[in-house]
């Protein structure tokens, strides 16, 4: 795990709006419940490197994100944040008709236009339920992109099932995966054990591998800003696989359908299996996969030179003309 002292280097966001340009929009949403607003923050300014941020969740934040501020602007690179709606700094209506995976795609398409991004320069990045999204908007807006990243997300929502409750399930003490089983059975998920157990034993390993203690003021913001009425909705109370209506999602039959360059990141300790994303790499047309041989499910944090290196390299490829799939 890094040590504190290296983890001041990348973490500490004092001064961040002193020394980052950029600007706050509200950008109106058309829904078939009316008319939101959903928050955006542009950094930087690049003609043909424009990338915009699809947090996970469903329901967390762009604040896990911040992280990039140590890493896209000495590269000169143009870059958004991006709440979905219902998430945190945008508006949050109570409708659930609302959370369904076309609906937050045709959201992405209209936070596209009004950013006015598109093939010369629009790079998506999805990460965990952001890497659904950013897939679903390739598969019906894929003219629009320069390039995609899949980071930190399977292909399908029952393979990740079988994952959790095959392999990683398996890896957590007996006693504590057998108490987790007793209270998933009761569905006692508020039992503020229930989060306790998953915090100390499962967090630590497959989400980000830091103690608590350690974590990331914007980690702990986005977990304390999270919208629990979509996650419910739509992941599902547990942590071992999906349960709500993203339970049967599946596109592993679809990837060939991308043409544009596509970068797939995984990682060793992720709660996605990494072999999976290495072979979505290879079923995309044009595609390259990325391990991060240290990292987890927020490689982004515990295996950071990884990530951001891969990250950035694939970016620049891509607008130079130089990249070169697998």
């Amino acid at each position: 795990m890094p040590s504190e002292k290296t983890l001041t280097k990348y973490f500490d966001t004092t001064g961040r709006e002193d020394i980052l340009a950029g600007g706050i929009k509200m950008i109106p949403i058309q829904t078939p419940s009316g008319e939101f607003k959903v928050w955006t923050k542009r950094i930087g300014n690049n003609p043909t490197i424009k990338v915009l941020l699809l947090h996970g969740g469903p329901g967390a934040t762009h604040e896990y994100f911040e992280c990039f501020d140590s890493f896209f602007p000495v590269e000169g690179f143009e870059y958004y944040y991006y709440d979905q709606l219902g998430s945190y700094y945008s508006e949050r209506p109570k409708d659930p008709k609302l959370w369904e995976i076309s609906r937050f795609v045709e959201e992405v398409e209209q936070v596209r236009k009004a950013l006015k991004l598109d093939k010369s320069n629009f790079t998506l990045f999805g990460q965990s339920w952001g890497g659904i999204l950013a897939v679903e908007y390739a598969l019906k807006y894929q003219e629009n992109l320069k390039g995609l990243i899949i980071s930190n997300m399977m292909m399908s929502c029952p393979a990740y099932g079988k994952y959790a409750e095959e392999v990683l399930g398996p890896q957590l003490d007996p006693n504590v995966l057998a108490e987790i089983r007793e209270l998933e059975a009761k569905e006692d998920f508020d039992n503020p054990r229930y989060m306790e157990l998953m915090k100390s034993n499962y967090y630590t390993k497959h989400l980000i591998r830091m103690t608590v203690e350690q974590w990331p003021d914007p980690i702990k913001r986005m977990f304390n800003h999270l919208n629990e009425d979509i996650y419910v909705k739509m992941n599902g109370p547990s942590e071992f696989g999906v349960r709500g209506t993203l339970e049967k999602w599946d596109r592993t039959s679809d990837l060939p359908k991308i043409k544009v360059p596509t970068l797939v990141i995984g990682a060793t300790y992720d709660t996605m299996d990494p072999e999976h994303m290495k072979w979505v790499s290879n079923q995309v047309q044009q595609g390259k996969f990325l391990l991060c041989p240290n990292g987890s499910h927020l490689a982004l944090y515990d295996d950071q030179e990884t990530f951001f290196e891969g990250l950035v390299q694939f970016i620049k490829d891509v607008d130079q003309g130089t990249f070169s799939p697998k």
